[in-house]
């Protein structure tokens, strides 16, 4: 048997002190403090419908606001799971979703090619939900596909209720990412690339 892929991130700057720890050949298992109750809860449902264990540990500066947190426990959230893909070798690499929640429906796609980039089609009709600003969102996904390495396209098709076309996006990319890091029987011993290599 396989050791699990894990990666494990310590960062701390001026503005967030931050300690991440991912197992991509986990069961969903989650532990979430980011000080942000709305972000801790999305995060959550990441870990629970990718399988991905994650640990997410954020002091940050929301004495200021919440942009330092966000983000930086996206980037530290992007580089364990990059940590954890080491070469990407025998991995699926593409993933795509659709996810109804209630009245919105939301689609993600993408490639874990080293290659990052964010599309995002999506447009909140409120500032906030909970006490998260909505438009630190998109700069969520834009900081984990950065860190990671993943070319990401998130658009939500139709909805009315700005908590259930997030909560569709995030379960979305969870379901997504879940193909994308399992390891394809047939190629488990090559990079899924005919360059033999993912990135650049």
């Amino acid at each position: 048997m396989t050791a699990p892929r894990t990666g494990q991130v310590s960062r701390k700057t001026a503005e967030t002190a931050i300690d991440v720890s991912v197992n991509l050949d986990g069961t969903g298992i989650y532990d979430v403090a980011t000080g942000i109750g709305f972000l801790d809860h999305m995060i959550e449902q990441f870990a629970r419908h990718s399988l991905i264990d994650i640990v997410c540990k954020v002091e940050g500066d929301l004495h200021v606001d919440q942009h330092h947190t966000t983000e930086d426990s996206a980037i530290a959230i992007g580089q364990a799971i990059s940590q954890a893909l080491a070469d990407k070798r025998g991995i699926v690499r593409y993933g795509s979703a659709y996810s109804p929640m209630d009245e919105a429906l939301a689609r993600v796609a993408l490639d874990i090619s080293g290659r990052p980039i964010l599309v995002w089609k999506m447009e909140f009709t409120q500032p906030r939900l909970g006490e998260m600003d909505t438009e630190l969102f998109e700069h969520w996904f834009h900081s984990i596909s950065q860190a990671a390495g993943i070319t990401l396209h998130i658009e939500t098709l139709y909805g009315q209720n700005n908590h259930h076309m997030i909560e569709g996006i995030f379960k979305g990319f969870a379901r997504a990412m879940r193909q994308a890091v399992e390891i394809d029987p047939r190629k488990a011993d090559a990079v899924p690339s005919t360059k033999g290599i993912l990135g650049g």
